[in-house]
């Protein structure tokens, strides 16, 4: 771990909150606002928070699975986000959240009008702002946790 943890603290809460509160407490909240507020399907948005983690290799982001009501994603979905190119576990929503997550985190300069074609079909203008949001905010924090080193320094409750 690159930062120095007190003795007891936990790794992210420590970092995000103790460190730097100013910029650390509205750090937060946005990062839980995409889970308190978003309008998306639970599949979609799984797919797309998956293939960021993935690409940042985030341990923790890996590990954890969005509970909306008591429903989380099966087992394998992380399995079928890797391969969401050919996998038969999504729809075309799904599938296209995933493509533009990657795409968002490695070729955002690549997303083309063919791309933006099939993304409006499937997507509404709100639901593709959100959907930036959330990516932005996973792609950023994600990243921050996995290159400071929190991410393994961190243990999810067991269910």
């Amino acid at each position: 771990m690159i930062i120095e943890i007190p003795e007891g603290q936990e790794p992210i809460g420590y970092v995000w909150g103790d460190m730097v509160p100013g910029i650390g407490m509205a750090a937060a909240n946005f990062s839980l606002s995409v889970y308190a507020h978003t309008t998306l399907g639970l599949r979609e948005f799984e797919a797309a928070r998956l293939r960021i983690a993935q690409i940042n290799g985030c341990q923790f982001c890996l590990d954890w699975r969005t509970d909306r009501d008591g429903e989380k994603v099966e087992e394998s979905f992380a399995d079928s986000v890797t391969e969401w190119r050919t996998s038969d576990a999504f729809d075309d929503r799904t599938r296209l959240a995933a493509e533009y997550a990657e795409r968002y985190a490695l070729d955002h300069h690549g997303l083309d009008e063919e791309f933006w074609s099939r993304m409006t079909a499937l997507y509404s203008q709100v639901e593709i702002v959100e959907l930036s949001m959330s990516i932005g905010s996973w792609l950023a924090f994600g990243r921050l946790n996995h290159v400071l080193g929190l991410d393994t320094a961190c243990v999810l409750p067991t269910a």
